[in-house]
């Protein structure tokens, strides 16, 4: 946040770290991934004008978090689950506001597709937001 829209001079450096971050599990507390979202958040914020050229592959990742975080059987708590589910949901909020409705156009499809409710329950919120 201290960088600021500089913050687009390492984006894609930063983008690299982030989708590496977002597809492993780091153990039970998953500090390291919460702290990832956290981080991808306030990139989108920042650097919201560089985001829609991203967004495929951001898009991906954040799917990609949602599914594992509902399939993964490992000792994650719930409280941690939930908090996942909740930054990855934020970030597709953002990813679809600073792309002018893009992510939910391109969600369509997936969210009438998903049978797994939690994950559904995600695209809904991003699909009603407005």
């Amino acid at each position: 946040s201290r960088l600021g829209i500089l913050i687009v001079r390492h984006l894609k450096r930063l983008e690299r770290v982030i989708l590496s971050y977002l597809e492993v599990s780091d153990g039970p507390e998953e500090k390291a991934r919460l702290g990832i979202l956290e981080t991808l958040q306030c990139t989108i914020e920042h650097a919201w004008p560089r985001m829609p050229c991203r967004l495929p592959v951001l898009l991906k990742a954040l799917l990609r978090l949602l599914w594992d975080v509902h399939t993964e059987q490992g000792p994650s708590p719930e409280p941690v689950r939930a908090a996942l589910l909740h930054g990855a949901t934020q970030c597709l909020l953002l990813l679809d506001r600073c792309s002018r409705g893009r992510v939910k156009v391109l969600l369509e499809g997936v969210h009438s597709s998903c049978e797994e409710n939690r994950v559904r329950e995600c695209l809904r919120k991003v699909q009603e937001s407005t």
